[in-house]
């Protein structure tokens, strides 16, 4: 836990408005466990609260909490119990801390070829810009506003323009009748933690919840994350690893979860945000922290965030998602390793990101192994 890890907390124009830049993603999932779960909204602010506030003093880079994507898709489409989601939280809490402490989330990461790992943030750049549009569509002319607002970035990339987006199109919605995020708070700010589950909660929790989970959380929320800190932050982000972004991600949870909080993990994509809208260091996930643990004891918290139209969030996640998809190392690929990129890609946008990391993979592979034929076939021609 050397002094160079990380960088000094800096509290400025940028680090606040770097602060808002993952609310695309953070919101909505959020507060769709909170109205379709039956979540109580204290645990669930709260637990992410304290995950940011943790991650920003450990990492002291704007390294993101998000609601994990899988599970928050189950509650929104089919539902799930909150003991369901205490047990899934669990139980994915101690797979990730088995792979970080282990050191095979580190092995996993050297054996996956980087074309894959790039084809991959491209996929999921893709898809995040994919669910950004649907989010806009609703409200076009508030989703211009918020565009429009992002858009100084351009002249003036210190100012928060993350929360003045947001700021706007709240007022252009309130002006043009556009609904905010539908939420109906449930539980009060009740702590107590969810029952323990029965004997088909525990299954469900397994097969519908933890394991489609944790293949996305491996490979965006781990492998990918520590790839695109390495990119920003290069020697800043030294302990940015595989295998500590798996334990903080498995102590959150198997500390939090049965107390309430909404399954979470790290992610690129929230990585690419912060970023883009300015976050440099820890401020800014602390300052998110801190936000969230104020509306946690606010009575009118929840109700509050649920104003803001999902047309502005699409707008962030919309900047988000290009800053994902778009890296440097995609530019820098040499044109032999444009095929698996091509294929990780595709297959994660068309089917997700498990099987798009083991598509790239096999196109790598194939092509080193047609490479390897070729020289060897060439060399016995010579």
């Amino acid at each position: 836990m050397g002094g160079g890890r990380g960088n000094p907390f800096v509290l400025d124009l940028r680090e606040f408005g770097g602060a808002f830049g993952d609310l695309g993603t953070l919101l909505p999932l959020m507060l769709g466990a909170i109205a379709v779960a039956g979540l109580a909204p204290a645990p669930v602010l709260l637990g992410f609260a304290a995950f940011y506030i943790g991650s920003a003093l450990y990492y002291r880079l704007p390294i993101p909490v998000q609601p994990m994507k899988a599970v928050g898709a189950v509650i929104l489409t089919a539902g799930a119990t909150p003991a369901e989601l205490a047990a899934s939280g669990a139980m994915l809490g101690a797979a990730l801390l088995l792979l970080g402490a282990t050191g095979w989330i580190a092995r996993i990461a050297r054996l996956v070829p980087v074309a894959a790992l790039t084809g991959l943030q491209v996929g999921l750049g893709a898809t995040l810009g994919w669910m950004s549009l649907e989010m806009m569509a609703g409200a076009p002319v508030v989703a211009a506003v918020a565009l429009a607002a992002l858009a100084g970035m351009f002249a003036a990339p210190r100012w928060p323009w993350a929360p003045v987006a947001l700021a706007a199109s709240a007022l252009a919605a309130h002006f043009l009748g556009a609904p905010g995020l539908e939420i109906a708070p449930a539980g009060g700010l009740a702590l107590a933690p969810p029952p323990w589950p029965g004997v088909a909660e525990l299954e469900r929790a397994v097969s519908v919840l933890a394991l489609p989970q944790l293949s996305l959380t491996v490979t965006n929320a781990v492998l990918v994350t520590a790839l695109v800190a390495g990119d920003y932050f290069g020697d800043r982000a030294a302990h940015a690893t595989p295998a500590r972004l798996s334990i903080t991600s498995g102590l959150a949870n198997l500390l939090l979860t049965p107390l309430g909080a909404q399954p979470m993990c790290h992610g690129a994509g929230g990585l690419a945000a912060h970023y883009r809208f300015g976050a440099r260091t820890g401020t800014a996930p602390l300052l998110m922290g801190a936000m969230l643990a104020a509306l946690a004891v606010l009575p009118a918290g929840p109700a509050a965030i649920a104003a803001i139209p999902a047309a502005g969030l699409g707008a962030l996640l919309l900047a988000a998602s290009i800053e994902l998809a778009l890296s440097k190392r995609l530019f820098e690929s040499a044109p032999a390793l444009w095929p698996a990129i091509a294929v990780s890609a595709g297959v994660t946008v068309w089917t997700g990101p498990f099987w798009g990391l083991l598509a790239g993979c096999a196109a790598e592979l194939a092509r080193r192994a047609g490479a390897r034929a070729l020289g060897r076939a060439g060399a016995g021609g010579g």
